[in-house]
């Protein structure tokens, strides 16, 4: 019995050490111009992984890397591409507020009517 009480308080311990390790990793994010300043981390992975699929691109397409050029730095705005991104996603945000916000309650950035796969269906630069 003894053992039983050990194994779950290493396993308790192992639990609450696991979730400070996630928590470290995760930084909130910034620059922020367009997306709701209060968004979650799930729902701006959600909505940058619509961006990923809808144009067919990787991180790296609007995102510029760091200065030392190991990993990207997601709150520099060096990548032209992430300025024009801003001004797709209001584009759409306005088309989907105007045209089709039924509830006021849900904020127009999560609007899923019109989305980038609307005009994009997977290409970086869609024919015009």
């Amino acid at each position: 019995m003894p053992h039983k009480k050990i194994m779950v308080a290493l396993l308790a311990l192992f639990g609450v050490f696991s979730v400070g390790i996630s928590y470290s990793f995760y930084t909130p994010p910034h620059n922020l111009k367009v997306l709701p300043q209060d968004i979650t981390h799930e729902k701006l992975d959600s909505i940058m992984h619509g961006f990923n699929t809808s144009l067919g691109v990787k991180c790296d397409f609007c995102h510029a890397k760091n200065k030392n050029g190991d990993r990207l730095d997601f709150a520099s705005d060096e990548n032209p591409a992430k300025d024009v991104a801003r001004k797709m996603l209001r584009m759409t945000i306005d088309i989907n507020k105007n045209y089709f916000l039924t509830d006021s309650t849900i904020h127009p950035a999560y609007l899923n009517t019109v989305t980038c796969n609307t005009c994009h269906k997977g290409d970086a630069y869609p024919a015009k």
